[in-house]
């Protein structure tokens, strides 16, 4: 499967993005999803995870409340939708997606086999 991550930007404090994560190549049903953010220098980590069927999500807890990972299989895609931004939130977004029989979620790197380009979500204070 291949996965496109976008819709990034600069944004204000406060402000709002969405993100899509679009699989290509095999039925996005069959995978979980997950958003990873980068800042440069720093190690990659968790934001929020989508099981197969969207019916479990997970958030790490600096975005909780902030932020809502879903999914239209029908189209294909996985959405972040992240609101009240932080200057924090800045990093290059990554998703991730792991071929799944169980439709569990996953919160670390190592149970993603594949990953997309990444983009840039910038927040100005």
């Amino acid at each position: 499967v291949q996965l496109q991550a976008s819709g990034g930007g600069l944004v204000q404090a406060g402000g709002s993005l969405r993100l899509s994560c679009a699989t290509s190549g095999r039925t996005s049903s069959s995978y979980a999803i997950g958003w990873f953010r980068q800042v440069q220098g720093k190690e990659r980590e968790f934001v929020a995870a989508i099981s197969r069927s969207g019916g479990s999500t997970y958030y790490a807890d600096s975005v909780k409340g902030r932020f809502t990972i879903s999914r239209d299989n029908a189209k294909n895609t996985v959405y972040l939708q992240m609101t009240s931004l932080k200057p924090e939130d800045t990093a290059v977004y990554y998703c991730a997606g792991r071929r799944d029989i169980y439709s569990g979620i996953y919160y670390t790197e190592d149970r993603y086999a594949y990953w997309g380009q990444g983009t840039q979500v910038t927040v100005s204070s």
